[in-house]
Formats: structure tokens, sequence, C-alpha cells
């Protein structure tokens, strides 16, 4: 597929670059972190902004709302929304970058009515129920159960690091229909609307003081049967889609971001001083700055890549794995340098003259989780070896055998 921007993208460039110039002043600076109602009204307020220009869901089919542009276009998009520093999804993220995709992919036209034209205005905001403190990185695992009782079922369980649990109004969550199979063939996948009966949210404040994920408790939440998508017991499939959805396409704008992030950490470096030298002038660092922006070339082909892929089959492919895995760690050493470069001004969380300290930190601190979220680096690495790779899957150990009964008494 050619991915050389035409005319025509160049067209859609100016009008999308001089929309964002004119709108984004204009939006505000965001809420603080902890006003969690601020920040839903300044998020769906962007993410409003958006559907009436006709920019919300870049890629979704326009018969749903989406604009269905072309991959090029998809592509122009995530570069500028970057360039212009546009407000980020934020709350809207589980509902916007899988949560909707999968029930355009896999849910009923009933589903679809109800759900996507709202998120896609912003007036649904979704959360995700898929990890559980028991389970691990291993998420077939889940415990959390669903008992059909007539046309409900009847979910006792609970869920850890569910963003944006607190703001949400409906949560894709993951639910164990048959406990009686395999562990991957008893798992359903189910619509919660957020303010059922049950339904005990408890915010986990994180080391930046932010309440982005919470732990969720379900006491006998009673969820219709009519909110389930795809088959009873086929959710691990289902799953798979959504995950291929956030590893592969959902993170695009950000991997776009980083470079005008280290385009900021080159300003910066120019700007300080190391051993009464310029800290730009040292060797070293420009050649770290190198190796960085050549990765995150690749990365945005590993991206481009991806989304033509997604043109063409309608979800993104197994490669979403590596794609995050590599996001991942270039992301961590970017947050590494920003901390080297400010020093012992590093320690401090609030920025100090003209220092980027506060988002210096929280960028560093950030990029820890993106190593466990939308999957660990180490299950991405499993999946790439098997799945891409071919590789054999490992062995599991043989048992061990029992200890012989020792004998007793006097020979």
């Amino acid at each position: 597929m050619d991915l050389r921007y035409s005319d025509a993208d160049e067209k859609f460039r100016k009008e999308l670059r001089a929309w964002l110039e004119d709108t984004v002043p204009g939006h505000g600076t965001p809420p603080p972190y902890s006003d969690w109602d601020a920040r839903r009204t300044y998020d769906t307020g962007w993410q409003r902004k958006l559907f009436d220009a006709g920019y919300a869901g870049i890629n979704w089919p326009k018969e749903y709302g989406g604009r269905d542009a072309s991959l090029t276009e998809q592509l122009v998009y995530y570069e500028e929304i970057a360039r212009a520093k546009a407000p980020y999804i934020g709350v809207n993220f589980v509902g916007m970058l899988h949560g909707g995709p999968t029930v355009i992919t896999e849910g009923t036209d009933a589903q679809k009515s109800a759900h996507i034209p709202r998120i896609l205005k912003g007036e649904e905001v979704w959360c995700q129920g898929f990890s559980e403190p028991v389970a691990g990185s291993d998420l077939a695992a889940l415990q959390c159960r669903a008992d059909l009782d007539g046309d409900h079922y009847v979910v006792t369980g609970h869920k850890i690091w569910t963003s944006f649990a607190q703001c949400a109004d409906f949560c894709e969550l993951l639910v164990r229909t048959d406990p009686n199979v395999a562990k991957h063939g008893g798992i359903s996948w189910l619509i919660m609307p957020m303010d059922l009966d049950g339904i005990d949210i408890r915010p986990l404040p994180t080391l930046m003081g932010e309440g982005e994920f919470s732990e969720v408790f379900l006491e006998s939440v009673r969820i219709p049967v009519a909110n389930r998508v795809g088959a009873e017991n086929d959710g691990w499939r289902v799953t798979n889609v959504t995950l291929r959805f956030e590893r592969g396409t959902a993170f695009a704008s950000e991997m776009y971001h980083l470079q005008e992030i280290l385009a900021g950490m080159v300003d910066l470096a120019k700007r300080l001083t190391r051993d009464d030298a310029n800290a730009w002038e040292d060797r070293t660092l420009r050649r770290e700055v190198g190796h960085l922006a050549a990765q995150l070339d690749a990365l945005w082909a590993m991206v481009k890549l991806s989304v033509s892929e997604t043109a063409k089959t309608g979800m993104p492919g197994v490669g979403g794995s590596a794609i995050k895995l590599f996001y991942s760690g270039v992301y961590q050493q970017i947050g590494e340098l920003g901390m080297r470069l400010l020093g012992r001004a590093a320690l401090s969380r609030e920025d100090l003259d003209d220092l980027p300290c506060q988002q210096s930190i929280g960028r560093a601190m950030q990029s820890l989780s993106l190593t466990i979220a939308a999957g660990t680096s180490q299950i991405q690495r499993n999946i790439i070896g098997e799945r891409i790779l071919g590789l054999p899957k490992d062995q599991k150990p043989a048992a061990a055998a029992a200890p012989k009964p020792q004998a007793t008494g006097a020979r």
C-alpha cells in the first residue's frame, strides 16, 4: 500500500491544522487530576467539538457516525493532533479506542445503535474491567463469576486497575460464565452500566497522587443478558479483538507525540549547563538523542503498518504486540533521559523556575506503568514469539515426584 501523502491528504491536513489552531487555544487548560467532574467535562467537551467538526471516530465507519477516513488521512490526523498539542482523548480513551471498536466489530445492531453514537459525541464514558488481583498477567485466569438467572447475569467478583471507573457510564467487563471448562473457554464479555446496585468503586492513588485507576467490587450485580457482546463463553475471542485495538492503534497519537517530547528535551538541553558547559555539547547526550529519534521513526513506521493492516481487515493484527512492546521501551528511555537532564531538579514534583519538573517526573513514573498496561511486556514477548515468529510454546515443568515416605523407628 502506498503510504505517501497525496494532494487530497495535504488538503485534509491544511483544513485540520486550521481547525486545530482555531479551536485548541479556546478549549483552555486541563483541570487538576484530582477533580474528576471537571476532567470529565473537559475531555467530553473536546470529544463533542471533534464530533461537531466531523473529526470524531476518524477511522470509524460513516454508518456509525465516524469519518471513515482513508489510511493516509488517519496518519495525518494523528500527526496534526500531536503537533497542535490538542487535548488528549482522556476519559474517553476506553470507549473511543477499544470498547467502541469492539462493539462495532462484535456487537449486535441494538448494541451499536445504543452506544456508538453516544460514545462518539462524548455523551458516554467507558471504563475497562479486565484485570483482577488474583489473575495478574494471566488474564484468562479471572474469577469474577456471572451466574445466569433468567434474562440476567448475576455478577460477583473483584476488578482492579479499572481506568476511569469513578466517572464512567459503562464498563467493558470480563466474567466467568462457565467455571467447569478450560479457563479460556468459559469467559464472556459484558457491557455493564456503572449505576447498577452492588457496584463499589474505590480509587487507587498513584505515586503522583492521581486516581485514574480504581478497584471495583461487584456483589450480586444484575446485568441483562442482552448486554453480552458475542456468544456466551466466547468472550476470550472477543477479548482478543479488544486487546488488538488497544495494542495496535490506541496509542498511535501518543506515539507520534513522543517526537514532540524529544524535541522539547533537545530545547531544554540547549538551555541547561553542566560543568560550566552547555548540556547539548555533550556528545554522549547527542548520540542518545539521535538513537531515540531513529527509534521513534521506526515506531511510527510500525504504526503505519498496523493502520494499513487495520484498513484491510477491520482490526489490528497480532503485530500490535510488537508495537506495544517497542513503544513501552522507548517511552521509558525518554522518561529516564528527561530525569537525567534535570539532575537534582527532578526530585521536585513542582516546576522550578522554567524547568518542567512536574511534567518530566510524571512522564517517567507513567513510563513504568506502560510495561504493564494493555498486557505486560512479558506477555507481549510470548505473543510475538508464538504467534508472529512461530516459536514453540514453553514446556510446562513436569510435576515434581512426591517424596518417598521415610522409615521411622529403630533399625
